[in-house]
């Protein structure tokens, strides 16, 4: 994934194929790779999937916030004159999806969200009390997954090293605290944009009552749960998280 990333003056993105455009944007642990089984998936039927790299740890910390979030994401639109896109986010990035969507709403012809933030906030504001300890971090990030086995060495250590990095610990509680204040539960009733809305049923991070309130406070939104599956379906069963997405873009002739 590195290896296909383009530099374009503050943008960092991965970019395949050609359509509709769809851009993602990963959770706040969340690498790029996350989302290779949609990578592979959607060019081949038609789509431009572009994976956007957050500035997560880049901003100044006054502008480390969720809405800046949106804001960068906007500006990357503008960067590659996209007239509409569709948004895809897990955890964090769902939430700065659904906050783009909320500011932007000309732009974003659908959105879809998996995991998301913006309405709980147990799933944002947790500080890493033992971020010393690599045992307690494994078992944190195994606990984001149905199956623990999901959470390799690779992304234990991702975890661990970004919670060992003070500047990047200061910002990350900064996001979690933004994420809390912006709180959407009042924005969704006005918000009309067609929401896809794929949920994990074993989801420890954003539980599926979460889902349940997205669906119910969103005006057009349709809701799938997957299986004995976390907080990152489009990780741990990427084929079925796929094969729902794309039945629903086509189902409205996305």
């Amino acid at each position: 994934m590195k290896n296909n990333l383009r530099e374009e003056g503050k943008f960092s993105y991965v970019e395949e194929g050609e359509g509709t455009p769809i851009i993602i944007l990963h959770g706040l642990m969340g690498g790029l790779s996350n989302f290779e089984g949609v990578l592979d998936f959607f060019p081949k039927k038609g789509y431009k999937v572009i994976i956007l790299k957050l500035p997560l740890y880049e901003l100044s910390l006054l502008k480390t916030s969720v809405a800046n979030f949106a804001k960068y994401l906007k500006e990357f639109i503008d960067h590659k004159a996209f007239k509409e896109v569709i948004l895809l986010g897990n955890s964090l990035g769902g939430h700065i999806a659904l906050l783009g969507t909320k500011m932007y709403p000309e732009y974003v012809k659908a959105l879809v969200i998996t995991g998301s933030s913006g309405l709980y906030e147990s799933a944002m504001g947790e500080s890493y009390p033992k971020r010393g300890d690599y045992e307690y971090i494994r078992k944190k990030a195994e606990n984001v997954f149905y199956d623990p086995k999901v959470a390799t060495k690779e992304i234990v250590d991702d975890v661990f090293e970004t919670v060992n990095d003070r500047n990047k610990l200061i910002k990350t509680l900064a996001i979690a605290k933004s994420a809390i204040r912006h709180n959407m539960s009042k924005d969704l009733p006005k918000m009309t944009t067609p929401t896809c809305i794929i949920w994990g049923r074993n989801d420890n991070v954003t539980p599926p009552e979460v889902a349940e309130d997205f669906y119910r406070l969103l005006p057009d939104a349709d809701l799938f749960w997957i299986e004995k599956c976390g907080h990152a379906a489009m990780m741990e069963h990427p084929s079925a998280f796929n094969e729902i997405l794309y039945k629903w873009l086509s189902d409205r002739n996305y």
